[in-house]
């Protein structure tokens, strides 16, 4: 027999596995799905909502407003009506909002992916839940296996503090558990209730941004490793997953992210974002890709996190990509907004939906997060058994 074995400090059990069993050169993305709350804002109510709120900042400066044009979004969904969210709330009630609604939704999203693949909650042998927009101990991901109904062992690894960032490090780290334990069934969740981090009170600039762009969702993937038996097939293709990447820019740590004060979460973010998109996206993109023998040439679909008009416009420039290239990015920003973690995922989805990427194509998921960061998956349509 064969024995594989990763050290137990990271909770992965010694493995053995029969010859017999066929391995698949590696972990592969079996089933994707998304969900969203029932509220949707149409970008025009949000801009009334805005003019009369930030009437002070605006009259300093009313070519502000154009932001919300110039986003690019015909509507969010949000997981409390707008009338909610304008009145004002406590961290505390916003929080106990947070944990109400991640549950709901990433619960969906997993049944939803777990029905794709042929699955049962009972099958889950790790959960991991990518999060940045909320607080919760017990963790969201102890509260999902609850009310999931999972086995009592099931594994769990709570990430939280990534940003945009997530989706793309999150399928990362569920490929990292997948190799290192081949018979797992690994799935993530990704879930932001950025809406619930508005701040009533703020009268900024970058909260008026905040408000013209940011929205809600959640994804979850099934990922397995290379000896777990052939699933279910729902028609869409299945991905291997061939290697990650993560670049942390020194110096960057003012770039994007939080600032935490008594009345919660305040977004941070700099215009420089897209100067940097173009400066160090590229070449730390084909030092990523040089490692696995490949060039910008050989990767066919770029599944880019929709941070916002501007950055997919910077990620065009820096690779010399045509707009079109990011037409599927463009649609999830004009659907929903930016959702942070679970953006990118969304894209992918739609991938998978129009079987943009076909057997042996490669593709790269990417999102860039605080730190300032960049996460990069590489991906290659799987064969047909045979």
């Amino acid at each position: 027999m064969r024995t594989h074995f990763f050290a137990s400090c990271f909770g992965i059990r010694a493995l053995h596995i029969a010859p017999h069993v066929r391995l698949r050169p590696s972990p592969l993305l079996v089933s994707l799905a998304t969900a969203v709350p029932e509220h949707v804002i149409r970008q025009e109510d949000v801009q009334r909502f805005a003019a009369s709120m930030f009437a002070e900042t605006l009259a300093q400066d009313s070519r502000l407003l154009g932001i919300f044009a110039n986003a690019q979004i015909d509507e969010r969904r949000v997981c409390r009506p707008l009338e909610w969210l304008a009145a004002g709330h406590s961290f505390a009630e916003r929080n106990a909002a947070y944990v109400e609604h991640a549950l709901e939704l990433s619960v969906a999203a997993v049944r939803t992916a777990l029905a794709r693949a042929g699955l049962q909650a009972r099958d889950i042998d790790r959960l991991l839940f990518v999060s940045s927009t909320g607080l919760a101990t017990p963790s969201m991901d102890a509260r999902i296996l609850g009310a999931l109904g999972c086995r009592a062992e099931t594994r769990r690894t709570p990430i939280w503090g990534l940003g945009c960032a997530g989706g793309t490090a999150g399928m990362a780290h569920a490929r990292d558990f997948a190799l290192a334990d081949p018979a797992a069934i690994v799935v993530l969740v990704t879930l932001e209730l950025c809406s619930l981090t508005f701040q009533h009170e703020d009268r900024s600039k970058r909260n008026l941004v905040a408000a013209s762009l940011f929205g809600d969702g959640a994804a979850a993937a099934v990922v397995v490793g290379a000896a777990v038996p052939d699933l279910p097939s729902d028609g869409r293709q299945a991905l291997q997953m061939l290697a990650s990447h993560s670049t942390l820019w020194p110096d960057t740590l003012d770039i994007m992210g939080w600032t935490v004060d008594g009345d919660g979460l305040h977004v941070l973010f700099s215009r420089d974002i897209p100067t940097l998109v173009r400066q160090r996206v590229r070449p730390s993109l084909e030092a990523f890709l040089a490692r696995s023998g490949l060039g910008l040439p050989d990767i066919a679909h770029m599944v880019m996190h929709p941070g916002g008009t501007k950055v997919l416009l910077a990620y065009g420039e820096a690779l010399g990509l045509p707009p079109e290239a990011f037409t599927l990015s463009r649609e999830v920003l004009r659907a929903y907004g930016n959702m942070s973690s679970p953006s990118c995922l969304f894209v992918l989805d739609r991938f998978l939906e129009t079987a943009r990427i076909a057997p042996g194509e490669h593709a790269v998921l990417a999102s860039l997060g605080p730190g300032f960061s960049a996460e990069y998956l590489l991906l290659r349509g799987a064969q047909a058994e045979t």
